[in-house]
């Protein structure tokens, strides 16, 4: 007997990872930098702290960002893409020619 894992397109796998209101637009700003989170609440226009915390959290969990404490004062966290994440760079690049064309 195969479980529904089995059977999933791993397109369909990935969309799954990536679904979600901020994930796909946090994920593409982490490409470019480093993440904080008030920095993310500016830079995503109408998010709320709640749904950008929720995402960031299920972005870690996927292993596609990792989350660095910075032991200043005041603390600082820097999320940055994982290897797991920069790994789909090219994945996002051949989306962007595709919708291109």
């Amino acid at each position: 007997m195969t479980t529904e894992k089995e059977n999933e397109c791993p397109a369909q796998g990935l969309l799954k990872l990536l679904s979600g209101k901020w994930k796909p637009q946090i994920y593409l700003l982490a490409v470019d930098k480093p993440l904080r989170f008030n920095g993310l609440l500016r830079d995503l226009n109408g998010a709320n702290k709640q749904s950008v915390a929720v995402a960031l959290r299920e972005l870690e969990d996927f292993g596609l960002l990792d989350k660095n404490v910075i032991k200043l004062k005041p603390l600082h966290i820097e999320y940055v893409l994982s290897e797991k994440g920069k790994s789909l760079i090219p994945v996002f690049r051949q989306l962007e020619l595709f919708l291109e064309q």
